[in-house]
Protein backbone atom coordinates (compact mmCIF):
# COMPACT_ATOMS: atom_id res chain seq x y z
CA UNK A 1 0.00 0.00 0.00
CA UNK A 2 2.46 2.45 0.97
CA UNK A 3 5.69 2.94 -1.51
CA UNK A 4 8.30 5.79 -1.77
CA UNK A 5 8.23 7.93 -4.69
CA UNK A 6 10.86 7.33 -7.23
CA UNK A 7 13.82 8.76 -6.03
CA UNK A 8 15.06 12.54 -7.21
CA UNK A 9 18.83 12.77 -6.89
CA UNK A 10 19.50 16.20 -5.60
CA UNK A 11 22.90 15.34 -3.46
CA UNK A 12 25.58 13.72 -5.06
CA UNK A 13 26.16 10.93 -2.89
CA UNK A 14 22.29 10.02 -1.68
CA UNK A 15 23.41 6.94 0.08
CA UNK A 16 25.81 8.42 2.14
CA UNK A 17 22.53 9.93 4.10
CA UNK A 18 21.07 6.69 4.80
CA UNK A 19 20.58 6.48 8.51
CA UNK A 20 20.51 3.05 10.54
CA UNK A 21 18.05 2.33 13.36
CA UNK A 22 16.38 -0.78 14.95
CA UNK A 23 12.61 -1.68 14.66
CA UNK A 24 11.49 -4.20 17.78
CA UNK A 25 15.43 -5.18 17.65
CA UNK A 26 15.82 -5.87 13.79
CA UNK A 27 18.24 -3.66 11.85
CA UNK A 28 16.34 -1.24 9.57
CA UNK A 29 17.48 1.74 7.48
CA UNK A 30 15.73 5.29 6.65
CA UNK A 31 16.89 8.38 4.49
CA UNK A 32 18.21 11.47 6.68
CA UNK A 33 15.49 13.80 7.30
CA UNK A 34 12.33 10.70 7.61
CA UNK A 35 10.15 10.91 10.55
CA UNK A 36 10.26 7.67 12.47
CA UNK A 37 6.79 6.85 11.45
CA UNK A 38 7.80 7.24 7.43
CA UNK A 39 10.33 5.26 8.05
CA UNK A 40 8.43 2.39 9.37
CA UNK A 41 5.88 2.79 6.65
CA UNK A 42 9.21 2.74 4.48
CA UNK A 43 10.45 -0.46 5.87
CA UNK A 44 6.86 -2.44 6.06
CA UNK A 45 5.70 -1.50 9.23
CA UNK A 46 1.99 -0.63 8.97
CA UNK A 47 1.08 -1.06 12.46
CA UNK A 48 2.82 0.73 15.41
CA UNK A 49 0.59 -0.36 18.17
CA UNK A 50 -2.20 -1.84 20.06
CA UNK A 51 -5.54 -0.39 20.88
CA UNK A 52 -5.47 -1.09 24.77
CA UNK A 53 -9.41 -1.66 24.85
CA UNK A 54 -9.56 -4.07 21.67
CA UNK A 55 -6.56 -4.74 20.51
CA UNK A 56 -6.64 -2.94 17.11
CA UNK A 57 -3.53 -1.91 15.06
CA UNK A 58 -3.30 1.30 14.46
CA UNK A 59 -0.73 3.26 12.34
CA UNK A 60 0.15 6.66 10.91
CA UNK A 61 -2.76 8.35 9.36
CA UNK A 62 -2.60 12.31 9.69
CA UNK A 63 1.04 12.02 9.35
CA UNK A 64 1.40 15.82 11.29
CA UNK A 65 0.45 14.99 14.68
CA UNK A 66 -3.00 14.97 14.60
CA UNK A 67 -4.29 11.37 15.06
CA UNK A 68 -1.75 9.84 17.47
CA UNK A 69 -2.30 6.71 15.68
CA UNK A 70 1.52 6.84 15.41
CA UNK A 71 2.47 6.28 18.94
CA UNK A 72 5.76 4.11 19.33
CA UNK A 73 8.36 3.59 21.80
CA UNK A 74 11.31 5.71 20.80
CA UNK A 75 14.92 4.67 22.99
CA UNK A 76 12.73 3.68 25.45
CA UNK A 77 10.34 6.60 26.25
CA UNK A 78 6.77 5.15 25.39
CA UNK A 79 4.20 7.28 23.05
CA UNK A 80 6.16 9.49 21.40
CA UNK A 81 4.32 10.46 17.76
CA UNK A 82 6.24 9.28 15.20
CA UNK A 83 5.30 11.42 12.61
CA UNK A 84 6.61 14.27 14.69
CA UNK A 85 10.15 12.63 15.55
CA UNK A 86 13.05 12.50 12.80
CA UNK A 87 15.10 9.08 12.34
CA UNK A 88 18.34 9.33 14.02
CA UNK A 89 21.35 6.90 13.80
CA UNK A 90 20.95 4.21 16.00
CA UNK A 91 17.61 4.88 17.61
CA UNK A 92 15.81 1.97 18.97
CA UNK A 93 11.97 2.20 17.71
CA UNK A 94 9.49 -0.60 19.39
CA UNK A 95 6.15 -0.81 18.31
CA UNK A 96 3.47 -0.66 21.04
CA UNK A 97 1.16 -3.09 22.62
CA UNK A 98 -1.62 -2.02 24.55
CA UNK A 99 -1.62 0.69 27.27
CA UNK A 100 1.93 2.37 27.85
CA UNK A 101 4.06 1.22 30.73
CA UNK A 102 4.18 3.22 33.75
CA UNK A 103 8.09 2.89 34.28
CA UNK A 104 8.55 4.50 30.32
Amino acid sequence: MFRRLPEIETAPNAAAQAVAFTIDGRPASARAGDSVAAALLANGVTACRNTPVSGAARGPYCMMGVCFDCLVTIDGTGNRQGCQVRVAPGMAVETQNGKREVER
